[in-house]
């Protein structure tokens, strides 16, 4: 057995749901004190955070992941226990493969092989691990960035391990991504009998037409690094249940991913203003998840590159699509970010899993970018 698939199997035992990282962090933690890591707990509210630093010079590359998984879903569409990580044929199953403690446990082996072998390079290599990526993220990396920041600790180029490959390991790398602005939508109507609309209003048939003008308007039309922004109604929901009342209250859910092209606040306008000329009774909860990020690309795209087509003999497209990540924390304070991870098809779902060359294959890709940057200057 690999060292990566070992350590990949022990951080997949621990049943870390978010915010929960169930002891990961500290495994990766022992796992690296031998090789010179010195490790920070930095807690926020119920979250878990680790910070990992070898080395106090600059550049400081950082390798950045999340320990916390999404819940298991129905156990029983499971063909194994997703706690207990299972070999079957050329896979590795369990909650977390994909998304993302294969990346973590390839990161930590390519981290003490490169450091075995080059105890003396200059630069500093870090790892801030968090397990509150896959639920509301305001306790994990955003929280230890601003710590960082307070402290003048400036990190220049950074891995995000997430799950970026699209058909096989290397075929994608990110770098950049979309904002993501969410909101509740509560419209305002009037209960009544159906066989009485002239005593009611209904939201449902009042908001109709500001629904109409929402998803017909162009909002941007995007630039060479991004589409244009978009919008989708994720909930909609009205009515007691019964078919002879009309409803009083209609509440939308709807997110936008977002291009460089428009703010989060020029979105907001252009809602607001629609629904304002649809003269609605409305409520409007907002949420921004994110602001869309773009690292033009340099020296870590580079390596990363060069590591994927040394390594496995693929020439990687650069991208900026996809959901939100923690890159979006860690790109404004200036820093070099791409994300290089396994194949995406499996996250989340349920018999989640890798490939098992694919750990091995990560893990030395990880290393050989190591050593483009920091090999040469011994």
């Amino acid at each position: 057995m690999s060292v990566t698939l070992d350590l990949a199997k022990q951080l997949i035992e621990k049943a870390s749901v978010t915010p929960n990282d169930a002891g990961c962090q500290s495994l990766i933690s022992e796992f690296l004190q031998s090789s010179g890591f010195e490790a920070e707990v930095m807690p926020f509210g119920d979250v878990t955070n680790l910070w990992l630093r070898r080395g106090d010079e600059s550049p400081l590359f950082v390798f950045a992941g999340h320990t916390d998984v999404v819940p298991t879903g129905p156990i029983e569409q499971w063909h194994y226990d997703p706690f207990i990580p299972t070999v079957h044929e050329d896979q590795l199953f369990g909650r977390g493969a994909a998304d993302m403690k294969s990346s973590i446990a390839a990161m930590a082996v390519a981290c003490k092989n490169f450091v075995d072998s080059n105890p003396n390079h200059k630069g500093s290599i870090a790892f801030l691990l968090t397990s509150d990526e896959e639920g509301p993220a305001v306790n994990g990396t955003i929280k230890v960035i601003e710590e960082l920041q307070a402290r003048n600790e400036i990190i220049d180029m950074c891995i995000v391990g997430e799950p970026s490959s699209s058909n096989t390991l290397g075929d994608i790398l990110k770098i950049g991504r979309r904002g993501s602005l969410s909101a509740k939508l509560y419209i305002y109507g009037v209960q009544g009998h159906v066989a009485y609309p002239h005593l009611a209003k209904n939201p449902v048939h009042e908001f109709a037409p500001a629904l109409q003008d929402l998803t017909s308007l162009q909002w941007d039309a995007g630039n060479e690094h991004f589409p244009a922004t978009t919008f989708q109604i994720s909930n909609i929901n009205a009515g007691t249940g019964a078919n002879n009342i009309i409803p009083g209250m209609l509440q939308v859910d709807f997110n936008l991913r977002f291009s460089t092209e428009i703010t989060a606040d020029e979105i907001k306008t252009k809602i607001l203003k629609i629904l304002d000329n649809h003269k609605l009774d409305y409520e409007i909860e907002w949420h921004l998840s994110g602001n869309p990020f773009y690292c033009e690309p340099a020296e870590l795209a580079a390596a990363c590159e060069q590591a994927i087509q040394e390594t496995i003999n693929i020439k990687p497209e650069l991208s900026t699509g996809g959901g939100t990540s923690d890159g979006r924390f860690i790109a404004p304070t200036g820093a070099q970010v791409v994300e290089l991870g396994p194949v995406n098809e499996s996250i989340h779902k349920v018999n989640e899993n890798i490939k098992l060359d694919a750990l091995d294959q990560l893990t030395n890709i990880y290393q050989r970018v190591l050593e483009i940057l920091f090999k040469n200057n011994n």
